[in-house]
C-alpha cells in the first residue's frame, strides 16, 4: 500500500515553489501553510503573495506586508505554540511600486522620469492585462538571485484560464516589441504626420485594443512611451527568458490549488495539463475546502432533540451528507485527471483560516502530519 500523498519531500529539495489555480480557490492561505511547515522543517522560507485584501499579513500576526521582505516575529510564533528551525518571511507584491522599482533599476537616468510620469506606463503598470503576472515573474526572478532564503513560494495571482499566467508575460513582452510599436516609432510619426496615419490605422483591430487599453490617452503618449522604453527591451527579454528557464528548472515545482465543486474542475484539469505540456514539474494537486461527511454518531444524538428544532438540525445534516457526496465524487474525479501527480484533500474548517494555528493545522494536511501546533522545534 503506498504512503499517504504529502508534499513534504517538495518542500524539502525545492528551491522554488508556484503555487497556481483560478481566484477564489485560497492559494494565499495554502500558499502561507506551506511556507509555516517549510520553515519548520529547517528551511528559511520566503512567501510572496498577491493579495489585496491583505489576509495574509493578519494570519501572519502581522499589521501589514509591504513590497520588501519581512520576518514573522518569533513572539508571535510562541504564542502560537509554533516552533521554527528556519526564518520565516512573508511580503505582499505591490504592483505599481515593483514596476516603479523596475524603470528606475533598468531605464537610463535620462529616461527614468520621462517613464514615470507617462500616462501610458501608469496604466501599464496598474491596469494593462498580463502586467501582474509579468512583475510578479519579474519579481521572483530577483528574489531568487538576491533572497538568502532556500525556498521562495509564489502565490500567483488569480487567472480565469490557465496561459493568463503562463503567457501574460511574453504577452507583454510582445506588445512592447511588436509591429504596431515599431510603427509608432517611425520617424514619420514623430514628425507629426498623425492625422493621415490615424485614418489608415485607426480601423485596426491593434489600434481598437490600444484604445481600449489606454482609454482617453492620445496615441502621441504611447508613442513617447515606446520611444523611451525602447532601448529597455532586450533588458525585458533577457530577464524573462531568464524566468522561463527557472520556471523550467528541476529546482522549482508548481502546485496546482483547486476546489471541489464541479465548475472548478474544468478549469484545475486544464491548468495541470499544460503545466504538464511545458514540461514544468508539477509536485501536487490540492482541492481545498472538502466537506466532511458528519460522524455516524450524530443520527443517535437527535433523538433527544425537541421538535421542531430535530427536524432543522436533520435537515442540516442531510445537506452536509449531500455536499459531502458531491465533494467526494469532485476529489475522485480530479484524482483520476491529474494522476499520478499526488493529489490531497483539506477539509473545510468550520472558521475562515485567520491566523498562525489555523494557517498550521491546515499546512499539517498537506504534509501528512497531525493538525496541532507542535514545540518541539527550537526558534
Amino acid at each position: 500500500m503506498s504512503p499517504d500523498p504529502s508534499l513534504s519531500e517538495a518542500l524539502r529539495r525545492r528551491r522554488v515553489l508556484v503555487c497556481v489555480g483560478a481566484g477564489g480557490v485560497g492559494k494565499t492561505t495554502l500558499s502561507a501553510a506551506l511556507g509555516l511547515q517549510a520553515a519548520a522543517m529547517g528551511r528559511s522560507t520566503l512567501v510572496c503573495t498577491i493579495d489585496p485584501a491583505r489576509r495574509l499579513a493578519g494570519a501572519l500576526g502581522m499589521r501589514w506586508l509591504g513590497n520588501a521582505p519581512t520576518e514573522v516575529r518569533k513572539e508571535v510564533l510562541r504564542e502560537a505554540g509554533i516552533g521554527l528551525r528556519a526564518p520565516l518571511q512573508a511580503m505582499m507584491l505591490d504592483l505599481k511600486a515593483s514596476w516603479d522599482e523596475l524603470i528606475e533599476q533598468q531605464a537610463p537616468a535620462d529616461e527614468r522620469e520621462r517613464i514615470l510620469r507617462n500616462r501610458f506606463y501608469q496604466s501599464l503598470s496598474t491596469a494593462l492585462a498580463g502586467s501582474q503576472e509579468y512583475i510578479a515573474l519579474e519579481k521572483l526572478g530577483q528574489l531568487r538571485e538576491r533572497s538568502d532564503a532556500e525556498l521562495i513560494i509564489l502565490d500567483t495571482p488569480p487567472t480565469a484560464h490557465a496561459l493568463d499566467f503562463l503567457d501574460a508575460p511574453s504577452r507583454i513582452l510582445d506588445f512592447l516589441d511588436n509591429d504596431a510599436a515599431r510603427w509608432l516609432l517611425d520617424p514619420a510619426l514623430r514628425a507629426s504626420r498623425l492625422s493621415l496615419r490615424l485614418v489608415q490605422w485607426g480601423g485596426g483591430v491593434a489600434a481598437r485594443t490600444i484604445g481600449r487599453i489606454i482609454g482617453g490617452e492620445t496615441l502621441e503618449e504611447l508613442s513617447t512611451f515606446l520611444s523611451a522604453i525602447s532601448g529597455m527591451n532586450e533588458g525585458f527579454r533577457e530577464r524573462a527568458r531568464s524566468v522561463r528557464a527557472l520556471l523550467a528548472s528541476p529546482d522549482t515545482g508548481f502546485v496546482l490549488v483547486a476546489g471541489p465543486a464541479p465548475e472548478r474542475r474544468a478549469e484545475a484539469v486544464r491548468f495541470h495539463t499544460v503545466l504538464g505540456e511545458r514540461g514544468l514539474q508539477r509536485d501536487g494537486v490540492v482541492v481545498n475546502r472538502v466537506q466532511e461527511p458528519p460522524p455516524a454518531s450524530v443520527d443517535a444524538e437527535l433523538e433527544g432533540l425537541p421538535q421542531p428544532l430535530r427536524r432543522k438540525v436533520q435537515q442540516t445534516l442531510e445537506e452536509t451528507r449531500a455536499l459531502a457526496e458531491r465533494d467526494a465524487a469532485g476529489v475522485a474525479a480530479l484524482r483520476a485527471a491529474t494522476a499520478p501527480v499526488p493529489l490531497l484533500a483539506v477539509p473545510r474548517y468550520s472558521s475562515e483560516v485567520h491566523d498562525l494555528r489555523a494557517l498550521w493545522r491546515a499546512g499539517s494536511h498537506l504534509v501528512g502530519e497531525s493538525g496541532a501546533p507542535g514545540t518541539a522545534a527550537i526558534l
